[in-house]
């Protein structure tokens, strides 16, 4: 885990420099098998989650067909997934039909191979799931498109609120412990600042009171079990697959904890809810996909990216935290405050969000179905895929595709500046190129510009209060932990 803090832009190699590749790539057939029937599905889990783990799992497969095509399976196979087989796309060339909704079909692939039970949805499928084909995709979206919009002048003043209260209690507890471990904090205030966006109230005073967040936590881990290790000793491996990887969690054990998440945003939307059932949606199946919109793609999502951005920034050390602080500092001063157009004054501090986009995408994963026969380019080669296949793309590889990205494996917070603005088009993790803007036909996600306002904004705050920090990194269930062991105070703002 390796960080600069400033360099020279990287520049997209010679044999990348077009999105469309070369039509004269041989075209050949896809590396790789299936292995036997029930068996290698359940050796794939094994190598992925305990033999060699994620990346390992991936890099031998590379090198051992010298393809960033290949067929696998992908877990959690038997007996949660019925079909476990796929394509799956390592480098930046090929990732992107992923998101080509005339080529491929998104129909309940938002996790991956297996769907979760929609009673954790209330008995819907949302619109996370839902293919654009389907009318209901563009009822729903346009609702949070429109729910999007009509908060929109509410995004900065309260999630800076949230911002101070989290400081606040970040210092309380440094000058107790000596350090602070950044991940507990930043899910209670990033729960707090969804829940008073979308609802108008702090949770603490309804019914979901200060375990709000935990709440989340364990619906979130319900649904995304499958894909999860523990950590836990070897010896205990057998038992932990048994329990997360073979069967499905019950859903009655989180039912309870649901329901009144459910309750306490039904009863906090009324307006967003009409404005729901006179554009056609009805008020319990919207009020199930706001709480999933909410739960699961807002808060989960602040709830992997908040950590990992601390992280790169805080293990890029103080030469990048200097650089920030005189940019953001003075941009503040000259602008008279935080403000939408300051924020698009600040090059370095949108580079720096980028380049954590990058290399530590929020969302891994992205899976398809093809609609067609078609045919898929990699650098080097051309591949047929078959109608009904499914595709699937590992967006870490993507998008530190070493054919793309100069010193891909490490933090580089200059990246995106200047010309390497260029490169943000290989920047994957919205679910779409950071270039694009998310429609009702495609699945970007419809919150991407919010969640790259938030991640600026939190760069801001950070750094009119303090000078420099550090930190300890490690990993978790799914994604990033920070743990501050100094900070440094302001001098001058």
């Amino acid at each position: 885990m390796s960080s600069k803090s400033s360099s020279s832009p990287s520049k997209l190699h010679s044999s990348s420099s077009d999105d469309s590749p070369p039509t004269d790539l041989p075209l050949k057939p896809i590396p790789g098998n299936y292995g036997k029937p029930f068996f290698g599905p359940i050796k794939d889990r094994l190598d992925y989650f305990y033999h060699q783990g994620k990346d390992t799992f991936f890099q031998t497969r590379i090198q051992e067909h010298q393809s960033t095509v290949f067929r696998t399976n992908m877990p959690p196979g038997p007996f949660i997934s019925s079909n476990s087989k796929v394509i799956a796309l390592l480098d930046a060339i090929s990732f992107p039909i992923l998101f080509d909704t005339s080529k491929v079909q998104k129909l309940d692939v938002f996790v991956g191979t297996y769907m979760p039970s929609t009673a954790l949805t209330g008995g819907y499928r949302v619109c996370a799931y839902l293919d654009p084909s389907e009318p209901k995709h563009a009822l729903l979206k346009r609702l949070i498109f429109s729910i999007l919009a009509s908060l929109h002048d509410k995004y900065i003043p309260l999630f800076r609120n949230c911002l101070s209260e989290l400081f606040v209690n970040l210092e309380d507890q440094f000058s107790d412990k000596g350090k602070v471990y950044f991940n507990t904090i930043s899910d209670k205030m990033s729960f707090d600042f969804v829940f008073r966006l979308f609802c108008d109230q702090n949770p603490l005073d309804t019914s979901l009171g200060s375990k709000a967040s935990t709440m989340s936590d364990k619906w979130l881990f319900f649904q995304l079990a499958p894909l999860m290790t523990l950590g836990l000793p070897k010896l205990l491996n057998f038992f932990e697959d048994l329990l997360l990887h073979t069967f499905p969690l019950p859903a009655f054990l989180v039912k309870s904890d649901y329901n009144k998440l459910y309750n306490a945003f039904y009863g906090s939307m009324a307006s967003i809810l009409d404005e729901a059932e006179q554009s056609g949606i009805q008020r319990t199946e919207a009020c199930h996909n706001l709480v999933f919109m909410a739960g699961f793609n807002t808060y989960g999502g602040l709830k992997t990216l908040l950590p990992a951005l601390i992280k790169w920034v805080g293990l890029a050390g103080e030469k990048l935290h200097r650089e920030l602080c005189d940019e953001i500092r003075t941009i503040v001063r000259a602008e008279g405050g935080v403000t939408f157009s300051a924020l698009e004054k600040m090059t370095l501090t949108k580079s720096v969000v980028y380049e954590a986009l990058r290399i530590e995408p929020p969302v891994a994963f992205q899976y398809a179905k093809a609609k067609e026969d078609l045919v898929v380019h990699s650098h080097d080669a051309a591949f047929e895929i078959k109608k009904g296949e499914t595709i699937f793309g590992y967006q870490p590889f993507a998008t530190k595709d070493p054919k793309v990205f100069e010193d891909p494996e490490e933090f580089v917070g200059h990246r995106f500046v200047g010309e390497g603005e260029k490169l943000l088009k290989y920047v994957y993790w919205s679910n779409g190129r950071e270039t694009d803007d998310p429609t009702v036909e495609n699945k970007q996600c419809p919150a991407k510009d919010l969640v790259v306002l938030l991640s600026r904004v939190m760069l801001v705050e950070l750094f009119l209060r303090y000078d420099t920090f550090t930190i300890e990194a490690g990993t978790l269930l799914l994604g990033s932990s920070a743990t501050f062991t100094s900070l440094t105070k302001a001098t001058s703002i």
